[in-house]
């Protein structure tokens, strides 16, 4: 191999053999193959998702299936991604990084068109459950490839620019399916199509994906111990998680219930959207610039609670909360880049891909709690109870970086 673009071959424990970017050569250097390989094939699989959801939903509303059942089918996509996180070091370090995503990417593929031809709902409930496994696999894996490349002084940018793609990809999955609607095969084979498209940019690129090696010393219950080795990233997507879903599941609600009707209410909802694509990439470069990503953190959750306090307030004009929302939904949407991009700030190798998975299980987790506090919150306090019940987690959050960060209160670097 030539010794000018400074490679370094590495030997797994398993006689693999992997090709990554030596730090060493140049520590700044934008590597563009690994990253675009990652962030591409994610993206592409983030536009089927964006299809693929509400193809589904709409199916098994047009059988017949109740809004129970949808959701309760549904919701098996969080238990999966939970069940899922602690899957992906292990298998990576069995097989490879490539190898992993690329089956991941085929055992997706197959199971969403194995919702075309299954006759009986309830076989929508494992097909659900393989089709998120694989899915969360391949996010973990592919997050840990682009922390993995990115250099440290740009890895916020880098993330940034991930977390830009990856929402426009969610964006024009709906957009396509629009387009092309319901009936028929058409929108899954469309949707197979997309998944397997994936593939392409990870092989391209499979001589730099980086290596993980093995640990003998590792034991299975030791994945919930990198919950807690870099709390303040896993909290702050354990909070967007919960935000992002129990704020998008009930703003439809929240709007009815003070008066806008469901157009205007929808477009809140893509204001958010909107402030999520646009500031993203300079969050992320923001936050290369700061010496500790936690006061960046701070400030998003600061930011957070202040916005959720605001909205009752706001309510009334509705071109002022819009631009609320667009503000909040970019800053909110942060806690995932940033906090990605502490956590590689932080650990390398083996551990950072544990804890990419201890990230999604946390992203997981919120899926689960925010809907589920919001809508008692709105039951238990009428309208206002939408925006308390999301500064609720706003606070904890606060409360968990300051104690982190003041000398005295902390005893690892979080």
């Amino acid at each position: 191999m030539p010794s000018d673009i400074g490679q370094c071959l590495y030997q797994t424990a398993y006689g693999q053999t992997a090709y990554m970017h030596s730090p060493a050569k140049d520590p700044d250097k934008l590597h563009w193959l690994p990253i675009s390989a990652a962030i591409s094939s994610i993206s592409v699989v983030g536009i089927a998702i964006g299809l693929g959801m509400p193809l589904l939903s709409v199916i098994l509303e047009a059988r017949g299936v109740s809004a129970t059942m949808i959701g309760l089918n549904t919701a098996i996509a969080g238990l999966a991604s939970i069940a899922a996180a602690p899957m992906a070091t292990p298998l990576a370090v069995r097989f490879g990084v490539v190898w992993t995503m690329l089956s991941m990417i085929l055992l997706g593929a197959v199971a969403f068109i194995g919702f075309y031809f299954v006759p009986s709902f309830w076989m929508w409930f494992p097909l659900r459950a393989v089709l998120h496994i694989a899915l969360t696999v391949l996010f973990i894996l592919s997050e840990f490839w682009i922390s993995s490349s990115a250099p440290p002084r740009k890895r916020g940018f880098v993330l940034g620019l991930y977390g830009t793609v990856l929402a426009l990809g969610f964006a024009g999955g709906p957009w396509l399916f629009a387009q092309i609607g319901s009936q028929g095969f058409l929108p899954f084979g469309i949707t197979f199509g997309l998944v397997t498209v994936a593939a392409i940019p990870v092989l391209a690129a499979w001589r730099e994906s980086p290596p993980i090696l093995a640990d003998e010393q590792d034991q299975p219950t030791s994945f919930v111990r990198y919950i807690w080795l870099v709390p303040t990233a896993t909290a702050a997507v354990l909070v967007f998680g919960a935000v992002e879903t129990g704020g998008f599941a009930l703003f439809p609600v929240y709007g009815a219930r003070i008066g806008y009707s469901e157009a205007n209410a929808a477009l809140l909802l893509s204001m958010i959207g909107l402030g999520n694509v646009m500031m993203q990439i300079p969050m992320g470069m923001l936050s290369d610039r700061m010496k500790d990503r936690r006061h960046l953190l701070l400030a998003c959750a600061v930011v957070g609670l202040a916005g959720t306090l605001l909205m009752p307030h706001l309510m009334t004009n509705w071109h002022v909360m819009a631009i609320l929302l667009f503000v909040w939904g970019g800053v909110v949407a942060a806690l995932y880049t940033v906090g990605l991009a502490h956590l590689g700030s932080r650990l390398s190798g083996r551990d950072l891909a544990s804890a990419n998975a201890a990230f999604v299980l946390c992203y997981g987790l919120g899926m689960v709690l925010g809907p589920q506090a919001v809508g008692i919150g709105m039951d238990l306090f009428g309208t206002n109870g939408f925006g308390w019940s999301l500064s609720l987690f706003f606070a904890a959050y606060i409360a968990l970086v300051i104690c982190r960060t003041l000398p005295g209160l902390r005893r690892h670097i979080g």
